[in-house]
């Protein structure tokens, strides 16, 4: 099973399922925990060969990896967690999987919050991942990765979030590395039916306004998607969370409060 880490609130029934992406790892969201756990249940989970499930548990899948084999590993935490009906939020790649999550197994979700939402690859991120399937088998996966980061996060102020991502990517090996990014090849058909299906969950996304990767996109998503929502941060870019944590705790807690003045609302109506 993956590493996990719970904060139990004294009286909320109330949880969030914290999911980070790719060459992260839990720590992603260390500036959301304190506030979060004044409201809220938390459950942050290190995905498979990430963080502390690399430590504990590396080598012992053999079956290729896919959206959503990653996605039942989450759910066997939940289960063996008996985790009610929960708000869950991704960053980046984690996003994905919160929304693969919505769609296998649509009861268990409250709501989604998307910080650095993947809805789309744009040029840029095709070209990325035509590079990194051309050499990730003959170029150490690290060259590729603080390629990736750099260009994903160019600016100054990026520089926090690009290098907490870079050094929890130095705990993959470089067969880990290959297994994850062999998932590129699904990305795109998966995004397109994603944007095809509108779920009936509410969705808040956060985006930094300089995200130039991924921002474009949803801003056409939520257009379409009627139980969605978009709130761009000023002076940031990918990993929303980290580069703005006050903005971010804001907006997504504000957010989360009112889906369960809703929730309850339907239940006693």
């Amino acid at each position: 099973m993956l590493y996990y880490k719970t904060y139990q609130h004294p009286s909320s029934n109330e949880w969030v399922v914290f999911i980070h992406g790719a060459g992260g790892s839990s720590s992603i969201w260390h500036k959301q925990i304190r506030e979060f756990k004044e409201e809220f249940n938390l459950l942050l989970i290190d995905l498979r060969g990430h963080g502390k499930s690399a430590e504990s548990i590396r080598n012992i899948w053999n079956e290729q990896y896919t959206f959503p084999v990653l996605t039942k590993d989450i759910i066997e935490v939940l289960d063996h967690l008996q985790i009610p009906p929960a708000h869950i939020m991704g960053v980046s790649l984690g996003t994905i999987l919160a929304r693969q999550l919505a769609e296998m197994e649509p009861k268990r979700v409250k709501s989604m919050v998307m910080a650095g939402a993947v809805t789309k690859l744009n040029v840029t991120s095709r070209m990325l991942v035509f590079l990194g399937n051309t050499f990730k088998s003959v170029v150490p996966y690290m060259w590729l990765y603080r390629l990736f980061a750099w260009i994903i996060m160019p600016r100054k102020h990026h520089a926090e979030s690009r290098n907490l991502f870079i050094r929890e990517a130095k705990r993959l090996c470089q067969k880990e590395f290959i297994r994850w990014f062999k998932l590129t090849k699904d990305i795109n058909p998966l995004l397109r039916y994603f944007k095809q299906k509108d779920l009936p969950i509410p969705t808040l996304y956060i985006m930094g306004e300089e995200d130039i990767m991924f921002l474009e996109p949803v801003k056409k998503i939520v257009l379409e998607h009627k139980l969605s929502l978009l709130k761009i941060v000023k002076a940031c870019g990918h990993v929303v969370n980290v580069e703005q944590p006050e903005i971010f705790n804001q907006l997504s807690l504000q957010f989360l409060k009112n889906q369960n003045q809703s929730y309850y609302h339907s239940l006693d109506s």
